[in-house]
């Protein structure tokens, strides 16, 4: 298991807690200043049901959640691109849809991370969600979207 720094931490924090708030927005179309508050004020850092939350790097996350929503129709092409013959990204459930969105915007967006950091943490995301094949079909199209957005 790979060792992360009190800021990898929070930022692996943030890409989780980032990827929940995007799966709220699209369920419930919570306007964003609003969602942004609710997770600084009651989920970052929180303890609910007993299981306390890891503090998240609060800029990075709202860069994300921002990024997501502003850049969605760019984000959702790059994925469609990658997605076998007959496939939408509507036939992608709700979680790996957010995973998918997240880490294509970092892919696009922030090249001050590594893409193998990158990769490697959604499919640490894709782990809370799901088992081994969910793990590798993110690690796969994230991989696939880096060569395009990153060369």
């Amino acid at each position: 298991m790979k060792k992360l720094n009190e800021r990898g931490r929070s930022r692996s924090a943030a890409r989780l807690a980032a990827v929940q708030a995007l799966y709220q927005l699209e369920m419930e179309s919570t306007p964003l200043p609003k969602l942004l508050d609710e997770f600084h004020q009651h989920r970052i850092g929180a303890t609910i049901e007993d299981e306390t939350y890891t503090t998240a790097e609060v800029d990075f996350f709202d860069d994300l959640v921002r990024g997501v929503d502003a850049r969605r129709a760019e984000i959702d092409a790059a994925i469609t691109d990658k997605l076998a013959k007959g496939w939408t990204l509507d036939r992608l459930d709700r979680p790996m849809r957010q995973i998918l969105r997240a880490g294509t915007y970092e892919l696009i967006a922030r090249i001050d991370v590594p893409t193998a950091t990158v990769i490697s943490e959604y499919v640490d995301v894709a782990d809370a969600f799901y088992a081994k094949r969910e793990k590798g079909f993110v690690n796969g199209l994230l991989d696939s979207v880096a060569r395009a957005a990153r060369g």
